[in-house]
This record gives structure tokens, C-alpha cells and sequence, in this order.
């Protein structure tokens, strides 16, 4: 089993022998105590690693303890940290509301009884693991994930690939075969039957072909993503009679061989959404590449998505789009209004055309 995570915990007062005294009374293996004697100090520090919980003195020169809290607020990487601040003024109810209004968890006065501000800080510390440990098995999901997704992709290959050659070789050969035969017979019930052969043959054919394609379609790695993106377009017009407006770069746009079978098997699925769920007469479809991004737009005419239905037990499709486009380092953004219709955006790194 893997160690517990050690917890950073930001002491902060502008008097040393104040900050040596907290140190004796929290060190221990499970945590790192990081001093700082000031409140710009206390921002530097948390720039560069994220705590556990922050002690911090509310009486300090240049800036106290409530304006160094504000600005921690005020930093993504420090906004939602536990801070806890220490005063010797018990009689300043108006400090201990503005300190709540500031962020403060809890708020301890001077001269501090150990075994409480231990226990408070332990709370916290063993949050920051429990959180940790979270972060560390939804990156191993993720991981697995990602895995996962690139065997399957292999594998969709793989069979396209035998099921064209192998299958569809063997039953061009079958059908030659009774074009051959038909030609030697000359009683009519036996050409006739042959032709109903053959006609069975050249079926199965298009089923192989229909099938290869939609594991794996050709186009997608004999021309790129743009003329894959617009081949599928134009096949789920022809099925399902929903008009498709295109505003696509040119073919000779390169992308990367992952980023283009993720931004197709994204668009898939968002056709697939709109022919189930949307109701919609006409599609609009923009893909291009700007500012070294990708960027993939759908936008439907349809009922709309709600703004809970992202979120719901019936949109594993949508969730699935989400992390094709995480593993990538991209995302997909799902906005909707009722009546006016759905609108995906796909945004990857570009990172042009595969080695």
C-alpha cells in the first residue's frame, strides 16, 4: 500500500518566536510546516504548493491577516484552501465576523490550548489526504480510461481491417465463381438460381463494406479528419434527412492520428445525440484551427438541451465525449436553450499531423 500522502501546512505571523512555537506544537511525519512572516511572503509560498490548511496571524504590519486571506481567495490554486486565524484580541467580535467574511474556517485566540489546536489542524491535514487520495485513483481511472479507449480503437481497426480484406476478398471470389457457373448452365431454374446467388452475394458485400466502414472508415486514414468529417456529415443527412450546413478547412490540414479519431468519434457521437434526442431540421458544422487549437462546433435547431440533462444518468454518451477530449488535454463544452436548440464545441490542442 502506498504511503500517505505528507500534508503542507502554512504557518503565518510576523513574530519568530510565535511561529517556533506553533512548529513545536505541530510537527509531526505526516506534514511539512512551511514558515512565513508575512502576508506577501504567505502569497509567495502559496503560488508554489498547495496546503493543507493556513494558520495565519490576523494582527500583522504592511498586510494583515483579512487582506492576506482576501488574496489568497481571490488565486485559483489557493481559493478554496482552510484557513484558520489566530488573534490574542478576544473581545473583537467585529474581527471574528469580518475574518468569517474573508474565508476563516474557525477562528482560535491567544494563548492557544494545544490539544485544540491540534485536534482542528488534524481535521484538516487528514481532509488534504482523503482529497489527495481521491485526485490519485481518479487519475488512475483516467489512465485506465485512456487505455482502454486506445485498445478499442485498435481493435475497431484491426477487425475493419480483416473484415475488408479477408471476408470481402472471399466474397468477391464467391460471386466470381457464380458468374462463372451461371455462364455453363443452361437450364433457366438453375440460372435463375444463380442470379439469386449472386444477388445474395453482392448484398453481403455492401453489409461487410457498411460494417468495416463503421468500425473503422476508410476515408478517415486513406484522407484525414476534414474529409472524414465531411463524409460522415453527408451520410447522416442521407439517413436521416436532417440538412447539414459545412464550414470545414481545407483537406490538407494536418492532425495528429489521435487528435483525428477523437474529434471523429466525438462528432459521431454528437450525431448520434441529435438524430435521437434533438428533433432538429437543420445542423450547422464548423471545424477549423486557431490560436494552436482545434476547434469543432455543432449546433443544432432542435428542442434543446437542459441545462440538468448534462449531468444526468442518460448522458453517458455526453460524459464519454468529456473524457475522449480530457485524455487529449481538451474539453467539450454543452450549452442549450429550450426550443432554440443544442450547441457542442469540441476544443483540442492541435498538435499537427502524426510522425
Amino acid at each position: 500500500m502506498d504511503p500517505a500522502p505528507r500534508a503542507n501546512l502554512l504557518l503565518v505571523d510576523d513574530e519568530r518566536r510565535n511561529l517556533v512555537a506553533l512548529r513545536e506544537l505541530l510537527a509531526g511525519e505526516d506534514r511539512e510546516l512551511v514558515l512565513a512572516h508575512s502576508g506577501e511572503e504567505a502569497l509567495r509560498h502559496a503560488l508554489q504548493r498547495d496546503f493543507a490548511v493556513v494558520l495565519l496571524d490576523v494582527r500583522m504590519p504592511d498586510m494583515d491577516g483579512f487582506e492576506t486571506a482576501r488574496l489568497l481567495r481571490g488565486r485559483e490554486r489557493s481559493r478554496l484552501t482552510p484557513v484558520i486565524f489566530l488573534t490574542a484580541a478576544a473581545d473583537e467580535l467585529e474581527a471574528v465576523f469580518r475574518g468569517y467574511e474573508v474565508g476563516a474556517v474557525d477562528y482560535l485566540v491567544k494563548p492557544l490550548v494545544p490539544e485544540v489546536l491540534r485536534s482542528k489542524v488534524a481535521v484538516f491535514v487528514e481532509l488534504h489526504r482523503a482529497r489527495e487520495r481521491l485526485r490519485e485513483s481518479e487519475e488512475r481511472l483516467r489512465a485506465l480510461s485512456m487505455h482502454l479507449v486506445s485498445v478499442r480503437e485498435e481493435e475497431r481497426a484491426n477487425i475493419a481491417r480483416e473484415i475488408h480484406d479477408e471476408l470481402g476478398q472471399v466474397l468477391t471470389g464467391l460471386k466470381m465463381d457464380i458468374a462463372w457457373l451461371a455462364a455453363r448452365l443452361a437450364e433457366p431454374p438453375l440460372t435463375a438460381k444463380a442470379g439469386a446467388m449472386s444477388e445474395l452475394v453482392e448484398s453481403t458485400i455492401r453489409a461487410v463494406r457498411r460494417i468495416a466502414t463503421g468500425l473503422r472508415p476508410e476515408v478517415l486514414d486513406d484522407m484525414g479528419l476534414v474529409a472524414g468529417i465531411d463524409w460522415q456529415a453527408k451520410e447522416f443527412q442521407k439517413r436521416t434527412g436532417i440538412r447539414c450546413r459545412m464550414q470545414l478547412p481545407p483537406e490538407s490540414t494536418a492532425f495528429g492520428s489521435e487528435q483525428s479519431i477523437t474529434t471523429f468519434r466525438i462528432f459521431q457521437e454528437i450525431l448520434t445525440n441529435v438524430a435521437r434526442h434533438a428533433q432538429a431540421t437543420r445542423l450547422d458544422v464548423e471545424l477549423n484551427v486557431a490560436d494552436g487549437r482545434l476547434l469543432l462546433a455543432v449546433a443544432d435547431n432542435g428542442v434543446g438541451i437542459a441545462a440538468g440533462q448534462t449531468n444526468g444518468r442518460r448522458s453517458l454518451g455526453l460524459l464519454g465525449m468529456q473524457e475522449r477530449a480530457l485524455r487529449l488535454g481538451g474539453e467539450v463544452r454543452i450549452s442549450g436553450v429550450p426550443g432554440k436548440g443544442t450547441r457542442v464545441t469540441l476544443m483540442l490542442p492541435h498538435g499537427g499531423a502524426a510522425a
